[in-house]
């Protein structure tokens, strides 16, 4: 006669929940073959992002890019201490689209493209966090009506867009963002003279 201890509800549900959260992250081999589409110039995506939202560690930035790479909409939002889970994160992308743009699920294929900006401790290597995250970044597009675009990491080593091998040093999660808008027109000077002028003239003497 065998004499054991059976495994107890509370372990059983524990190791469930450990398998599927595992099976909630995406490999980079599987992110690179998964067809997502390439920044035309990836550099000036991650600068305006970093200018726009200034990241610090933990932090994320999901933004919308029209078909010619203009952004279109962007939120920013720190990372809740918990184990990494690609359904929280997804859940959370997607609360955060619907806040800042409106779906595009009446299209038959998408047209804007998502892509996800995150800014975290360590070197640039692929973990198991980046994982969670790419597999969040794609159900929250396909319940969103967008395309997967891009998954971005900013660590101190600089940017590195995953599954594509492109990167660079600057921006880095250290370095002070670059003036906003370099590459938009400035906004035109005021013109001298006039009424508006010596209303202004005079608010700034007081």
């Amino acid at each position: 006669m065998t004499f054991g201890f059976a495994p107890s509800s509370a372990a059983s549900l524990s190791t469930s929940a450990s398998a599927a959260s595992a099976s909630r992250l995406l490999e980079p081999a599987e992110w690179a073959a998964a067809g997502i589409p390439l920044l035309r110039n990836p550099r000036e995506v991650v600068s305006g992002l970093h200018a726009r939202h200034r990241p610090r560690p933990s932090t994320a930035v999901v933004a919308v890019l029209d078909p010619d790479e203009r952004l279109r909409a962007s939120a920013s939002f720190v990372r809740r201490p918990a184990p990494a889970d690609g359904w929280m994160f997804r859940n959370t992308l997607l609360a955060q689209l619907r806040r800042v743009i409106p779906h595009d699920l009446r299209r038959r294929t998408p047209v804007r493209t998502a892509v996800l900006l995150y800014c975290r401790d360590g070197d640039a290597r692929w973990t198991e966090e980046d994982g969670a995250w790419m597999w969040g970044l794609r159900d929250a597009c396909t319940l969103h009506g967008l395309r997967c675009g891009a998954y971005i990491t900013l660590t101190r080593d600089g940017w590195q867009v995953l599954g594509e091998g492109r990167g660079g040093r600057s921006p880095n999660s250290e370095s002070l963002p670059e003036p906003f808008g370099l590459s938009e027109v400035p906004p035109p000077l005021p013109r001298t003279g006039g009424a508006v002028s010596d209303v202004l003239r005079r608010a700034a003497a007081r």
